[in-house]
Order: C-alpha cells, then sequence, then structure tokens
C-alpha cells in the first residue's frame, strides 16, 4: 500500500473517520482522499486533523461527474458513502435506490475507466434475506457489483458484508446512553431481538482483509458475537449504575428479530477463513439450461449465519465489549 492513494466515498461518515485513525501517521499511503457531499463536516475534518496528507472533494455518488476528478490518479477505493437509516429509507425507498444501487454503479464505473486496482464496497446484514428497502437497496448493490466484477479485467471488485457497529451514526448505543444521561426510560423494541456487535475497529479490519485477499466479485463476511437487546439495555445499565427503566415499544416497520450475515445458499460455498466467510462470486452465464440438471444435494443441511446461531453476549460480554467504545469508556472512568 506504500505510496499509493485512497480514496473514501462517505468518508466523513464513522468508517471513514476510523480508516483515518488507523492510516493517518503511517506510511501505508502517501494520499487519502475524502469524498462526501457534506462540506461542513469536511470542514470539521480538515480543522480536526490539519493534515496534508488528506485531500477533500465534494461531490455525490449520485453525479458521475462529480466523482470523476476524485478518482483520477487513485489505487484503491473503499466505498462507504450510503443512505443507511432503515426508516429514511422505508419512507423515500427511490433515494436509496438512486444512491445504494446507481451510486454503487457510477463509483465502480469510473474506477474502472481509470483503472483503479481494488475496490472494496460495504454492504450490510440486512442485504441478507431484505425485508425493509435499506436492505434491498444495499442486496441490490452487492448485485451490480458481481455483476461488474466478471467483466472487469484491471479493477478487482470485492465487498464486505457486516452487522450492526456499535456507535455509528444512527445506531442504538447512542440512543441509550444519551436517554440515560437524560434520565428517560430506555426505549427496546423487542427484548429478544438480537444483533451482531461489531466495534469500528473491526468493521476496519473487515474491509482491509477484503482488500488484501479479495479476488474479483467475494463477499467477506467476519464472524462476530451477538446480544440481545435487553442484554444490551442491562449492560448499559450496569455500566452507567442506573435504575433507569426500560420500556418495550414494540417491532419498528422494516426490523428483523435477528439478523442474517450469510445466507443458507451462500454457506453451500463459503470458505472458512478463521475469523472470516469469504463467499465467492456466483460466476453462472446466462445458459441456465446446463445449471438445472443437477441441483445441491446438501444444501437443505445448510444453515445461514445469523444474530441467532452465533455466540451470544452475556451482561458482562457485552460490558467487556462497551467499554472498547472510547465515548463509553470516557464516561465512565469520569464518573
Amino acid at each position: 500500500m506504500q505510496n499509493n492513494t485512497l480514496l473514501i466515498t462517505g468518508g466523513t461518515g464513522s468508517f471513514g473517520n476510523a480508516v483515518l485513525q488507523r492510516f493517518l501517521h503511517t506510511d501505508h499511503f502517501s494520499e487519502i482522499r475524502i469524498f462526501s457531499r457534506d462540506e461542513k463536516k469536511q470542514d470539521d475534518m480538515r480543522r480536526v486533523l490539519n493534515n496534508p496528507k488528506v485531500k477533500f472533494y465534494i461531490g455525490d455518488v449520485r453525479d458521475y461527474r462529480s466523482i470523476e476528478p476524485a478518482v483520477v490518479g487513485v489505487d484503491y477505493i473503499f466505498h462507504a458513502a450510503a443512505l443507511k437509516q432503515v426508516p429514511s429509507c422505508e419512507f423515500f425507498p427511490l433515494e436509496a435506490v438512486k444512491t445504494n444501487v446507481l451510486g454503487t454503479e457510477n463509483v465502480l464505473d469510473v474506477a474502472i475507466k481509470n483503472k483503479v486496482k481494488k475496490v472494496v464496497v460495504l454492504s450490510t446484514d440486512k442485504a441478507v434475506y431484505p425485508i425493509n428497502a435499506m436492505g434491498i437497496s444495499k442486496a441490490m448493490m452487492e448485485k451490480v457489483m458481481v455483476a461488474k466484477s466478471r467483466l472487469s479485467s484491471e479493477t478487482i471488485l470485492c465487498g464486505t458484508r457486516y452487522g450492526n457497529v456499535m456507535a455509528s451514526r444512527g445506531s442504538v448505543i447512542p440512543l441509550f446512553t444519551d436517554q440515560i444521561k437524560k434520565g428517560l426510560p430506555i426505549t427496546i423494541t423487542d427484548p429478544s431481538m438480537t444483533r451482531f456487535m461489531m466495534t469500528l475497529e473491526d468493521a476496519v479490519d473487515l474491509v482491509l482483509f477484503a482488500f488484501e485477499h479479495g479476488h474479483a466479485g467475494d463477499i467477506f463476511v467476519q464472524k462476530s458475537p451477538a446480544a440481545t437487546i435487553a442484554t444490551l439495555a442491562d449492560a448499559l445499565k450496569e455500566l452507567y449504575k442506573t435504575n433507569t427503566e426500560i420500556v418495550n415499544i414494540g417491532t419498528r416497520h422494516g426490523e428483523k428479530l435477528y439478523e442474517t450475515l450469510v445466507n443458507r445458499e451462500e454457506m453451500a460455498k463459503a470458505e472458512n477463513l478463521a475469523s472470516y466467510y469469504r463467499i465467492p462470486a456466483d460466476n453462472r452465464d446466462l445458459n441456465y439450461a446446463r445449471y438445472f440438471s443437477e441441483g445441491e444435494p446438501d444444501m437443505e443441511k445448510m444453515e445461514e449465519y445469523h444474530s441467532h446461531n452465533t455466540h451470544r453476549l452475556d451482561v458482562q460480554g457485552t460490558k467487556d465489549l462497551l467499554m472498547k467504545l472510547a465515548f463509553i469508556k470516557t464516561d465512565i472512568l469520569s464518573r
């Protein structure tokens, strides 16, 4: 990676900031470009970082022409730009399509045109068996990446799929801690609902693993622990030493009881790589008939990898993981 240029789309978000923390003061990249449409966040980052290695580009992945100047001379791209909030995408599904599907197509097309060495696109567990607009748009994003990977000889396109990133923008942990600090009840949707628990550092590690090991069309998944929403709320109550009431408000529109990272069909071909799964691309062509002569005899024995059957954290394990979050660690140690 030395003396190469990295572009992060959506780089002012949680993931972009985590990547900068990892690489800013190393010689892995000679230049890191931040591409996003939020000039306020870019200006804040510029003032805080004050580092000539970081370059900022205003633009929107929906606009092909705005991406082109940012990609010229780039060696690698981490594509993190997306609409991620489930309720927003439910009310404005076409906006999710424009950013998550068509925007990704624009990024990949510009990357291929400029002979970028590798692009890693970031997806989500909600893309597996999707029931909401955000998940559907991310599932389509994955399909676009895989389809283009078959036709791209000089640019390797691959992806990652990860679960709930703790304390990322719009996640439930900042909501719960804010409610605790204000003395409000903690509002949970379903106490038995489970979610994968990943730190931002885990998310960066996953993308870097894909960056190092990814072949055309691969999707990588990190094996992650999970916790119920009730366990998460109890862990936060114990950390903050509060008797705040927990109120069940019911499942929100578009929410699942558990999240799946690898579906059953993918598990039949997934490669187990210790802490990760590698899901190779489906490279069948349009000659469908040849694939219907025989099926997959062991398919019915396969089980998807989801947040109900992964390692389940108890309250203490959840507390240990929560203490890896800087803002919670600061809150607890300053009490």
